[in-house]
């Protein structure tokens, strides 16, 4: 089993500006787990309650609607944070969680976890932050489902993708490039309806695809692309 060092935990979020002291004090009361590609670290409903950070990897967030699709929430990268709702409330687990490639995780209990919290104001702090974004995001995403159509939730699902991957002031490039898919399970619809409108949007010079990766080449335009949309539906 690889050993957690402090310096792969000076790469989480919400460990973020600690003492080389404190990397050494989390490095001795965290556990180390790897997982390989596929493998499942959460089953929704389950009862287990540690908290896990991602050292290295891709970890998928799922969950299954009531006829049975499958909708992905979103990948937890290397230095993000997953598990803590239910370490925080005690509840059964609300999603699923596999490894999409070999995934080495810092994994808490959750005594663990609130020892961490109560020593550390600082991750305290940064918990709360995120879990703030996670609501704000959830609401945006709630908006999207009520007043949005197919086609404009498949475009703010790829501007968010770019967002988050930008590589200039309007350019971003999705590595690896998410496939249809994936896109479609994120926002509940099918692949063949992502299938055509990436197909416009690269026809129109907004997306490439090179080399397993997704280059959005005009972010400004596909935001602006959506607000028309959004005015549209309205």
């Amino acid at each position: 089993m690889s050993k957690i060092t402090p310096e792969t935990l000076s790469t989480i979020d919400v460990f973020q500006d600690l003492t080389a002291r404190d990397y050494e004090s989390l490095a001795e009361i965290l556990k180390a787990q790897s997982y390989l590609a596929n493998q499942r670290i959460i089953n929704l409903g389950e009862h287990t309650q540690d908290v896990f950070f991602v050292l290295k990897g891709t970890v998928r967030i799922t969950t299954f609607t009531s006829s049975g699709k499958e909708v992905t929430f979103q990948d937890m990268k290397t230095g993000q944070m997953f598990g803590e709702l239910s370490a925080i409330d005690g509840e059964p687990r609300s999603t699923n969680a596999v490894a999409t490639k070999e995934t080495l995780l810092a994994v808490a209990s959750p005594d663990t976890f609130f020892k961490i919290l109560h020593k550390y104001p600082k991750i305290n702090e940064s918990v709360l932050k995120q879990l703030t974004g996670l609501i704000r995001k959830l609401g945006d995403r709630i908006v999207e489902f009520s007043a949005l159509s197919v086609k404009s939730r498949i475009h703010a699902e790829i501007l968010r993708l770019a967002k988050n991957n930008m590589i200039s002031i309007n350019m971003a490039e999705i590595i690896p490039s998410p496939t249809h898919l994936d896109i479609a399970n994120r926002i509940s619809t099918h692949r063949e309806a992502v299938s055509r409108e990436i197909s416009d949007l690269t026809k129109s010079g907004i997306l490439k695809r090179s080399e397993g990766k997704m280059i959005v080449q005009d972010v400004a335009k596909l935001e602006s692309l959506l607000n028309n949309q959004s005015k549209i539906a309205i």
